[in-house]
């Protein structure tokens, strides 16, 4: 999936991010906006992972959602 399209239909996967990570707040999932980069940092500090791991997280997540 594209990041561009991920930023654009951000408000429809909200429900499946927090589904999958759900240490993510409302207000996170906010801020981040569909911003990959941010996406990244929020799992880095709510999971504790290296930001190679939470890139590892969001690709997989992406690969399923394609």
């Amino acid at each position: 999936m594209n990041l561009d399209i991920i930023e654009g239909k951000w408000d429809q996967l909200k429900g499946s991010v927090k589904e999958r990570w759900g240490k993510l707040t409302d207000d996170d999932l906010t801020r981040i906006s569909g911003k990959q980069d941010q996406l990244t940092g929020k799992l880095q500090e709510r999971y504790g992972w290296t930001r190679d791991q939470a890139e590892k997280e969001i690709d997989e997540f992406l690969r399923r959602r394609s």
